[in-house]
């Protein structure tokens, strides 16, 4: 029989009375603790309180500024004062265009207030001087005779005012000016063409009208050319050349008293007057026609009697000239029957008979002339032909415009 330990031999030390043997007494203040006393104790003082940003930006905002140079507070200033300054002047610009807009439109009777750009700067200085730099004036849709005149414009230089200040401006004299005068095809087309007749421009200086006229109820054919040129100091001429009107593609008409002009047959026309045998038994039974055509007596006689001889004559080229050469409007009078079996209205060439040279120039005319001023002179410089329209150079000088 095995004999049991004994475990209470050997006790183990309790570990708590061991620590509790290590304690010397109270421990002493450290330099530790003092500091740490110190930094709480100066907190205690003041009580805490959260940081002010905005004064504190406040503060720093009026530190930059009051850092900066006098020199550049100066400059700061000065442009501040240019600006106001400028401002100021654009504002008496625009009072004196207004005046000056008005007054032009009542002494030159305008439909509207022409446009006025005063030129130079400081506009102040120049009206304490009661000089001005420059002046321009556009004046739109200005009569002009039969036309209108789609914009008138000059600038004028070296403009003495006479004055009392900005509201008192009695009047200005113009030593000297310049600008252009534009007459626009729309215009033209609406005023002399009556939406039937446009103008076009051909070349420096020509101008192409097509289009359509009325003559006792037909409408005809229009072609002519303008020829402008300037008349005088103050004068626009047009010399009307090429009239034509044709008469569907039977007949041509051209005013005038030469070979060549009057009223004759086209190509086609005469084309088909020699395949229609009673057109132009029609012509050639008339005397007075057969005569003027040069073709012998028994010829005619012979085509009139044989249908192949009648074919025979007008199929001839000899023939055809004779035809296109014979100026029917002397014969329509004596012989509107003829007139009427060639297919033309005996009205008609009747009243193309009164259509001259003269009244149909006077109906497409371009002319116009620019008014005399009371006192100084203007002057037309250059015409020319644009795309658009017309446009004339023109210049003065010695205007006087008010007192």
């Amino acid at each position: 029989m095995r004999t049991p330990h004994h475990l209470d031999a050997h006790p183990r030390p309790n570990p708590y009375e061991e620590l509790a043997a290590l304690d010397d007494g109270p421990l002493e203040e450290t330099p530790l603790d003092e500091f740490l006393t110190e930094e709480r104790d100066a907190g205690a003082e003041d009580a805490w309180a959260p940081p002010d940003h905005r004064r504190g930006g406040k503060r720093r905002r009026k530190n930059r500024f009051a850092g900066l140079p006098l020199a550049v507070k100066a400059v700061v200033g000065l442009v501040v004062l240019t600006s106001f300054a400028g401002l100021g002047d654009r504002w008496a610009v625009l009072y004196a265009e207004h005046r000056a807009a008005d007054t032009l439109k009542d002494r030159l009777d305008l439909a509207a207030a022409p446009e006025v750009e005063i030129g130079g700067f400081p506009f102040l200085t120049q009206l304490a001087d009661k000089r001005l730099d420059s002046v321009k004036v556009t004046v739109p849709d200005v009569a002009a005779d039969r036309v209108s005149l789609a914009k008138v414009s000059a600038t004028a230089h070296d403009v003495t005012l006479n004055a009392d200040g900005l509201t008192s401006v009695r009047g200005a004299h113009v030593p000297r000016f310049d600008g252009d005068v534009q007459l626009t095809f729309a215009d033209l087309n609406r005023e002399l063409g009556a939406s039937q007749v446009t103008f076009t421009g051909e070349g420096r200086d020509r101008v192409r009208a097509n289009g359509t006229l009325p003559v006792a109820g037909h409408n005809l054919r229009l072609r002519a050319e303008a020829r402008i040129q300037r008349q005088g100091e103050r004068g626009i001429a047009t010399e009307i050349g090429k009239m034509r009107l044709d008469i569907g593609d039977l007949a041509t008409y051209r005013p005038g008293t030469r070979p060549s002009e009057g009223l004759h047959l086209t190509p086609k026309g005469t084309a088909d007057l020699a395949r229609e045998t009673r057109k132009a038994k029609a012509l050639l039974s008339v005397p007075a026609i057969v005569q003027r055509m040069g073709v012998p007596e028994a010829t005619v006689r012979e085509a009139l009697a044989d249908d192949g001889k009648l074919a025979e004559l007008t199929g001839s080229p000899r023939f055809a000239r004779q035809a296109a050469g014979l100026n029917l409007i002397d014969l329509a009078l004596e012989n509107p029957d003829v007139m009427r079996r060639l297919g033309l209205d005996p009205n008609l060439l009747d009243s193309l008979s009164g259509l001259t040279r003269p009244v149909l120039a006077d109906r497409l005319s371009l002319a116009f002339e620019l008014p005399e001023p009371d006192q100084g002179n203007v002057r037309l410089r250059d015409v020319r032909v644009e795309e658009d329209g017309i446009r004339v150079r023109v210049s003065g000088s010695g205007l006087t415009v008010g007192r």
